[in-house]
């Protein structure tokens, strides 16, 4: 598909509302969404320790649209930036095929992002292309950035032995990691996160395949997996869950945040269905790793997590239908970064910069705090 290049990427100062999070709990006005047509960003802070991370003067900016034109939502699940090559890889939703009888698609959207030589902080244009998944890994969700490439989740087809999770070289065909679990198929293999410690993948499978049709009925439960590459041990390590969704690991490793949401035209809706974010240990006991010590971290303040993401000081980002809810490492709120139409998935690029998926569009929001803050030197308390 042709590249198309957008220019004159305008950068808007935030505005921020402060609220006092003790006065809210006497209070019976709901909180209200901002309209999708709205096209800035807000953020609402609930404690001073916000102040940190947001700096004096946090900016976003608009990168990418499709709510004028087609109206597609290109930019949805996977939000992956590859910094030696100055690129973004996202995945659209489900999109409608030319024919009536033909599946759902889903496109891979390549994002180049050229900044000012002098002004790194600054992008003064993108080269956007959309592309095809290869036949062999249908369906891409989610996925990581990983060694010289992509870790994508493949969802699978309705064909048998489709899905898994695919590693795909940058300028070379997808190479198959883990695509069955000692034979059994995996449901649709939908959110992974890398660790940097000793590169196993964590990985969640819920059945979102089989819910919107496009899988056949799951042959096992919606579950959360490691698979350690250089030894080849796959094992279960947390299930009991709705549908697992985003999953990441803690800056230190010691923690595992996986959010969960109910199955689609579930009883209750979003309103009064599950969406939690829970946190789990992660243990080493006789050679094994396990996660242990399960608990709610947060429940979402609208509608349902989505992906997740820490920053080096252990906070945690969550993308919801207000857009970006952030807790402290202790899962107190510290505030909401307010993107109209909600945040479905967001990467962090360089400090203090947040990339997040909105459907029809690709924002840019810019932490001014986080760029001059090192992991080291400070910790956001539940205060």
């Amino acid at each position: 598909m042709a590249t198309v290049t957008v220019s004159d990427i305008d950068e808007t100062r935030c505005e921020i509302k402060h609220i006092d999070i003790r006065s809210i709990a006497g209070k019976r006005t709901p909180r209200t969404l901002t309209e999708p047509r709205s096209g800035s960003i807000t953020i609402t802070q609930y404690r001073s320790s916000f102040t940190s991370l947001l700096g004096p003067s946090p900016t976003f900016s608009l990168l990418l649209s499709s709510f004028e034109a087609s109206k597609n939502p290109f930019f949805h699940s996977i939000c992956a930036y590859l910094p030696a090559h100055e690129e973004l890889i996202l995945t659209s939703n489900l999109l409608q095929p030319t024919s009536a009888s033909a599946q759902p698609v889903i496109l891979i959207t390549r994002a180049r992002l050229l900044r000012h030589a002098t002004s790194p902080s600054t992008i003064r244009s993108i080269e956007w292309q959309k592309l095809r998944p290869p036949p062999s890994m249908p369906m891409p969700a989610s996925g990581a950035p990983y060694l010289d490439g992509v870790l994508y989740c493949s969802q699978g087809t309705s064909s048998p032995g489709t899905g898994g999770l695919y590693y795909m070289p940058r300028g070379h065909p997808p190479v198959p990691i883990v695509t069955n679990y000692f034979g059994r198929e995996f449901n649709s293999v939908h959110s992974v996160t890398v660790s940097q410690n000793d590169g196993a993948l964590w990985f969640t499978d819920p059945c979102f395949g089989a819910d919107r049709g496009f899988r056949p009925q799951p042959e096992m439960p919606c579950q959360v997996y490691r698979f350690a590459p250089q030894t080849g041990d796959l094992r279960v390590v947390a299930d009991g869950l709705g549908r697992p969704m985003g999953i990441v690991l803690s800056p230190d490793e010691e923690t595992v945040y996986v959010g969960e949401r109910g199955a689609e035209g579930e009883e209750g809706g979003e309103e009064t269905g599950k969406a939690t974010v829970y946190a789990f240990d992660v243990v080493r006991r006789s050679g094994g790793v396990f996660l242990a010590n399960k608990r709610v971290f947060a429940y979402v303040l609208a509608g349902v997590p989505g992906g997740i993401v820490c920053d080096e000081l252990g906070n945690v980002y969550v993308g919801a239908a207000d857009g970006v809810e952030v807790f402290c490492a202790g899962g107190g709120i510290l505030g909401v970064i307010e993107v109209p139409g909600g945040v479905s998935s967001l990467a962090f690029g360089k400090a203090g910069e947040l990339f997040l998926c909105s459907e029809q569009r690709l924002w840019r929001v810019r932490l001014t705090g986080l760029e001059s803050l090192p992991g080291s030197s400070m910790s956001i308390e539940d205060v």
